[in-house]
């Protein structure tokens, strides 16, 4: 059975919905999942003041938990058309997991949320992926084998890359059934993978 964590930053709940997505389809996928958060880095007062969803059960990761599993699967929403930094500022502590080798092999995938439907969703995980790539991970996405992703008759996210959703600009969309779709369908992909590759 594969290990897989998901691994998120979410600041208004979004990511942490899609999250929860991801990691029952990993489990349909036969895998024993854990999900996990990334360390906030904004103050406390203002996440207060900006309305952070602060109540999120998630355990806070560290660098070196990431060396337990055979696959990792990350969620972050897009800011300027990138990850977000407290995700970035996790990954830049994994110097050591990469200089020892750590990470080589393990199956590594991305999902993400944007305000906008153009607001860079694509750069964001494409992105994402050069990091993995340094790390050593076996990337993969979202493949069109879901049939969600080729929806007209509905705004939705969905990316070959991974999966996303769209928030909104003042944060009020919720995940659509659809994107939730391909966030469950990702995570059972990975999972899959996770376990033919595992060695």
């Amino acid at each position: 059975m594969a290990k897989v964590l998901v691994l998120y930053y979410s600041s208004f709940g979004h990511i942490e919905t899609m999250a929860q997505a991801v990691a029952e389809g990993a489990q349909k996928g036969g895998a024993d999942v854990d999900i996990m958060r990334v360390p906030e880095l904004v103050p406390e007062a203002v996440t207060t003041k900006s309305g952070y969803k602060l109540d999120q059960p998630a355990a806070i990761a560290k660098p070196a938990d990431l060396k337990k599993y055979d696959a990792i699967i990350f969620g972050t929403p897009t800011r300027f058309g990138m990850m977000a930094a407290q995700m970035k500022n996790f990954l830049d502590q994994c110097g050591g997991l990469w200089a020892n080798g750590e990470l080589i092999g393990k199956v590594g995938g991305v999902f993400t949320s944007t305000g906008t439907q153009h607001g860079g969703q694509e750069s964001t995980l494409l992105s994402f992926h050069t990091v993995l790539l340094h790390l050593g991970f076996v990337v993969a996405g979202l493949p069109y084998s879901f049939a969600g992703q080729t929806r007209m008759d509905e705004i939705t996210g969905g990316s070959p890359y991974g999966a996303t959703t769209i928030a909104a600009g003042d944060n009020s969309r919720l995940p659509s059934d659809n994107e939730l779709d391909g966030a469950r369908f990702q995570g059972e992909h990975i999972a899959k993978l996770a376990a033919k590759l595992a060695y």
